[in-house]
């Protein structure tokens, strides 16, 4: 099976990803208290991915746009 080219760097891989690795998801359940030393790591629940959005910007309205949406158009 060939290597995708977004994992042949090490640098590409700090995107965010849906899926975790077994590792990854074992250390998600230990911060949020969920693991016990005791349980196997095959068959894992789920665990929640969540993405942080850095510099969101909001839409400016133009002076076009307002002028358009705030009268109705004449006949």
């Amino acid at each position: 099976m060939a290597i995708d080219k977004s994992l042949k760097r090490s640098g590409r891989l700090l995107r965010a990803r849906n899926v975790l690795t077994r590792e990854e998801r074992i250390e998600q359940m230990k911060f949020n208290d969920r693991w016990d030393d005791e349980r196997s790591p095959f068959g894992l629940p789920k665990t929640r991915v969540i993405r942080s959005v850095i510099g969101k910007k909001k839409k400016k309205k133009s002076a076009e746009d307002d002028e358009a949406g705030s009268t109705p158009a004449k006949k």
